[in-house]
């Protein structure tokens, strides 16, 4: 599959090179990604283009995962929209809620292996396709 039809990915973290590999780990899985270095330069991305899924960093500077998760939950133009927060502040199992909380219905802990996680947002892009619970 191409990145055209496997859909695009925005990564918003200000560790330099956990952007990198996550960005690596979704190209090579036919993915299209956008990085931004902080909440305020990924939600001026949202607002500029269309994503499939958008994956933040829970502690940034000027502004965090949470505040930048509720801003594109506002901003977004469909319901629903698959927002992840990923924080090395705990260990457990990904893990998600009916509900958002903290702004995002999926909580990864960053010590999830890369592929783990794109294999996280394949499944909740096809069950959103599919219809079969929103992510």
């Amino acid at each position: 599959m191409t990145a055209e039809n496997r859909g695009k990915i925005l990564l918003v973290d200000d560790d330099k090179f956990f952007l990198k590999v996550m960005s690596d780990a979704f190209t090579g899985a036919g993915f299209s990604v956008v990085t931004a270095a902080d909440g305020v330069l990924g939600v001026e991305a949202y607002a500029a283009e269309t994503f499939d899924a958008v994956i933040l960093d829970l502690v940034m500077p000027r502004m965090g995962g949470v505040s930048a998760s509720l801003e594109i939950g506002r901003l977004a133009k469909e319901p629903d929209p698959i927002i992840i927060l990923l924080t090395s502040m705990f260990q457990g199992a990904p893990h998600e809620h009916p509900i958002p909380e903290m702004g995002a219905k999926v909580h990864i802990p960053k010590s999830t292996p890369p592929l783990d996680i794109v294999i996280i947002v394949e499944q909740l892009l096809e069950r959103k396709r599919r219809g079969t619970g929103a992510a």
